[in-house]
């Protein structure tokens, strides 16, 4: 693509072309091999795939009727975010990032999606912000309305722009690294965000995992997996029998207890692909006498909360009803788990959201982090590290450690817990890139989105995995990468299978709940670098 003009072109062929060659390259540590798929004939009829090749949103084109109403409904919500009475979460920053941004292009280098897709020009952090700007300024100001292209006002918003622009919104992780490097602050991956927004709000546009499999499906059933509160009790009864099993000790967790200290809030998704990581925040929680309990309210033992990434009326759905279970229950705070958008979630955004008059403001939110810090150092748990005596990374989760700033206690813990083995990955804390599979990415399992996700957007940390263990790459000396997030071991799972990091290098990877229990003295260890979780 030769300008930004480009984008509004009405053409199904893509605006680029994603190519193996083009990608940073992986070597010397795998020989890839080019095994992009290109889309069948029928869905380049069928779907609107003119952004780059790829699509997570299985909708057919709409008719001619159709896409005028999408262009007037696009158009309004433009207006919308733009408007105190309607956008009162983040018009600030948002307005002020679509007003002043000097257009140097600093934000690009910092971004893991433009770098991994070889430095391609339309996943530039600014290029989907001055997309909107430019359409903006010729509809809604009087110099683009009469001047048009010879005030920058020269993006028409045709249906296929506004379409291109919806894929695009979905290029981003929203890891907001970019706004870090900004020499004015301009916020690009906020501007990702508020542009999904308009989508879903206005347009009723959104992945199928994030609303109809996402929330909407968790305040149906209590979880976006689809657990319910029958089938979160017997998966609780399976842990408790999975915990006697592997450490001889039985535990009952707590649920639905009253006056408890903490309601603990964990990622629905961990009770069902790592039970381990609910059982190991058990054990933990249990020995070191945390007075806790779990909901089996309706969705109150899933913190996921996908409102976060794209939408604040879900979000504010979601997040309400977990507090108000929090209330009901009559505990002192909501301890968020591992799960990086929860953290920023409750603690962060529905600070925005809550009256200070409701009276579920008196809920404390806080991270679990500090917590298992307070746990390791206070002495009432004796530890081995020894038991954690092999090469470990951890991976900062950008909502927690950029968008949060805890960055010590984890790193506190694991250098408590390991004897000298623990290796920071180079950058890290708030200059950590991406695991590539935030805002939803790791869920989205559409058409061929997952393709660009394994091949684009992970694969900036995927090379920063194999940096940090370049020395112990033999596949005989096991090695764990440490994810504090859900979402980001979902991205590490799909690093590891897609680039085979396991069989070619014993790469492993689990929660920082795990790797607190497997160096507890007094029990059996709890982790097995051997297997791969499933």
């Amino acid at each position: 693509m030769e300008s930004l003009r480009e984008f509004a072109k009405e053409t199904k062929e893509s605006l680029v072309k994603i190519e193996k060659e083009n990608l940073i390259s992986l070597a010397p540590y795998i020989d890839e091999e080019n095994d992009f798929n290109n889309p069948p004939d029928e869905w380049r009829e069928k779907y609107n795939l003119s952004l780059d090749g790829f699509s997570g949103f299985p909708f057919p084109e709409p008719s001619e009727e159709e896409k005028t109403k999408i262009i007037e409904k696009f158009l309004n919500g433009i207006e919308k975010l733009l408007n105190p009475e309607s956008n009162w979460t983040f018009l600030k920053p948002f307005s002020l990032s679509l007003k002043y941004c000097v257009k140097c292009n600093t934000c690009a280098e910092a971004c893991h999606v433009y770098i991994g897709s070889g430095k391609k020009e339309i996943y530039r952090p600014n290029f989907r912000s001055e997309i909107l700007r430019r359409i903006y300024k010729r509809y809604f100001t009087p110099s683009g309305k009469l001047l048009k292209s010879f005030v920058g006002a020269d993006i028409e918003a045709t249906y296929t722009a506004i379409r291109r622009l919806l894929e695009l919104a979905y290029r981003c992780t929203l890891c907001r690294r970019c706004v870090l490097y900004c020499p004015v602050g301009i916020d690009n991956g906020l501007i990702a965000r508020e542009l999904r927004k308009l989508f879903s709000q206005e347009l009723g546009m959104a992945p199928v995992e994030v609303y109809k499999k996402g929330t909407r499906l968790h305040l149906k059933t209590g979880s976006s997996t689809g657990m319910g509160p029958t089938a979160f009790r017997d998966i609780i009864k399976f842990i408790e029998e999975e915990i006697h099993e592997k450490i001889g000790k039985k535990i009952t967790i707590p649920v639905d207890k009253k006056g408890a200290d903490i309601l603990l809030l964990h990622n629905g998704g961990e009770y069902l692909a790592w039970p381990d990581h609910i059982a190991a925040f058990s054990i933990l929680f249990d020995l070191a006498g945390i007075n806790y309990t779990l909901s089996s309210e309706t969705p109150g033992y899933d913190g996921v909360n996908y409102g976060a990434w794209y939408d604040d009326v879900e979000l504010a759905r979601v997040g309400l009803r977990h507090l108000q279970i929090a209330y009901d229950l009559g505990v002192k705070k909501l301890v968020i788990g591992e799960c990086g958008h929860s953290h920023k979630v409750y603690t962060i955004i529905f600070d925005r959201i809550l009256p200070a008059s409701s009276p579920l403001w008196n809920i404390q939110r806080e991270s679990c982090l500090p917590l298992m810090w307070e746990i390791v150092k206070s002495g009432r748990i004796k530890f081995d590290p020894m038991r954690n005596n092999f090469p470990v990374t951890m991976h900062d989760s950008c909502n927690i450690v950029r968008l949060m700033g805890i960055m010590n206690p984890q790193r506190q813990i694991i250098k408590a817990l390991t004897p000298g083995t623990f290796r920071e990955m180079n950058p890290n804390c708030s200059y950590n890139y991406c695991c590539g599979g935030g805002s939803g990415f790791a869920i989205i399992r559409s058409l061929n989105f997952p393709v660009w996700k394994n091949k684009v957007s992970i694969r900036l940390k995927t090379k920063q995995i194999l940096d940090t263990f370049d020395d112990v790459l033999d596949k005989n000396v096991p090695k764990l990468v440490v994810a504090t997030c859900s979402n980001c071991k979902g991205a590490i799972r799909d690093m590891i299978h897609t680039y085979r990091l396991f069989d070619r290098f014993k790469i492993n990877y689990s929660g920082l709940a795990e790797l607190i229990v497997n160096a507890i003295a007094t029990i059996p260890p709890f982790l097995n670098l051997e297997e791969l979780p499933e």
